[in-house]
């Protein structure tokens, strides 16, 4: 396993790259505030764009860290302004494992950005860093969020009984994941 960071990745309609100060407003504006994208997470919204800043400050300085992976999700078409984020939220280096998380604004649900996202994580931190599992989890009540992680080839492993606390309360779990031998659509 070799940490590379927060690497700069493109897909044919994405650019995942590294945020930046300047991208408070964008954030604030296009999910980190709305009470939809953040309904099954465990992090509030946003009440002003000082959120934003605070949650953009750690993120930024975070960036010298080697085995830091947080990506702006950035649609080409719209220009450099990000849409969401997705990000490795823990690392076993012991096992050589990663746990994913990830939002975008609602006005991108349903447009296969976050599955397109996730694939390009997926193949870097395999690729390039050298991972050999990859996992994820949703709160059973956002099926769509699972639909993302099974398009991108992760097995549904199961479901822990009141395993986290997100907006809703405390909640179940259900975890998929990608090994680097398994097959990815």
């Amino acid at each position: 396993m070799q940490h590379m960071g927060t690497k700069l990745l493109q897909t044919d309609r994405l650019i995942l790259r590294p945020f930046t100060m300047a991208d408070a407003q964008a954030m604030y504006d296009n999910w980190a505030s709305d009470p939809a994208v953040t309904e099954h997470l465990s992090w509030p919204a946003h009440r002003s764009i000082n959120d934003s800043i605070v949650v953009l400050e750690e993120w930024t300085a975070d960036y010298e860290k080697s085995n830091f992976y947080q990506w702006a999700i950035v649609c080409r078409e719209s220009g450099n302004a990000p849409i969401g984020s997705i990000s490795v939220l823990s690392i076993d280096e012991q096992v050589l494992k990663a746990h994913i998380g990830y939002c975008i604004g609602k006005r991108w649900w349903h447009q296969g950005v976050t599955t397109e996202a996730l694939r390009a994580v997926i193949r870097y931190l395999f690729d390039e860093v050298g991972l050999q599992r990859i996992e994820s989890m949703h709160d059973p009540r956002n099926p769509n969020s699972g639909a993302v992680m099974q398009k991108c080839g992760m097995q549904y492993e199961g479901t822990l009984r009141h395993f986290f606390k997100s907006n809703q309360g405390i909640c179940d779990a259900c975890f998929y994941s990608i090994l680097s031998t398994d097959e990815m659509p």
